[in-house]
């Protein structure tokens, strides 16, 4: 296989978190979102009996074919791409996107008092081949009151993230202690990330 060198990959995710992360290791990126057509929510369906584990990493992977034959679909120059999936867990039960403010209110009030994992999969295509990683981290959330999940939930913040809450914004105030990687919880583990961009001949 060429031995290229690359100076910028092709990020394939919607995230500003996981820019800001890629900016922050110093990484050249351009977006390869997904088009109008492409049903991007059907890849993160849940399969009967699946493990978190298993199931952030196969959906990692799927959203990297999936960005592969959008770059090829779209005749771009030949770089990495770059996806990755977060997901929440508590015991084995998979807290993904709340469906609207009832359902993050539930999730928040599981998650109060207590510890669960969040499992951050990052995927990198190259010339070198697929390359795969999986960083876990545990989080404890302090006891909350109900009237603060409330106001919470109504600042908007927990919509559309996984578990519904960002440790980045106003839901670290609920944060009593955390094991594992900060910008894997955030959604792009910078040691592994940087790992297999190492692996994938990236210059940054």
């Amino acid at each position: 296989m060429p031995d290229t060198l690359h100076d910028y990959l092709y990020l394939a995710s919607q995230s500003p978190r996981r820019r800001e992360l890629l900016t922050q290791l110093g990484v050249r990126y351009e977006l390869l979102l997904a088009d109008d057509d492409e049903d991007a929510e059907a890849l993160e369906a849940v399969q009967p009996g699946e493990t978190p584990d298993d199931y952030v990493q196969r959906v990692c992977a799927l959203k990297a074919e999936a960005a592969l034959r959008r770059r090829e679909r779209r005749a771009l120059p030949d770089a990495p791409v770059l996806t990755s999936d977060t997901t929440v867990c508590l015991g084995g039960r998979i807290l993904g996107k709340p469906a609207d403010g009832a359902d993050a209110a539930a999730m928040l009030g599981a998650l109060s008092g207590g510890t669960h994992r969040v499992l951050t999969a990052v995927t990198i295509v190259s010339t070198t081949g697929m390359r795969h990683a999986l960083s876990i981290s545990e989080v404890t959330f302090r006891p909350m009151q109900p009237a603060e999940i409330e106001r919470y939930v109504a600042s908007g913040e927990p919509l559309g993230k996984a578990g519904a809450y960002g440790i980045q914004g106003r839901a670290a105030e609920f944060v009593e202690r955390i094991s594992g990687s900060y910008s894997g919880i955030m959604g792009l583990p910078l040691f592994e990330t940087a790992a297999l961009l190492r692996q994938a001949r990236l210059q940054f």
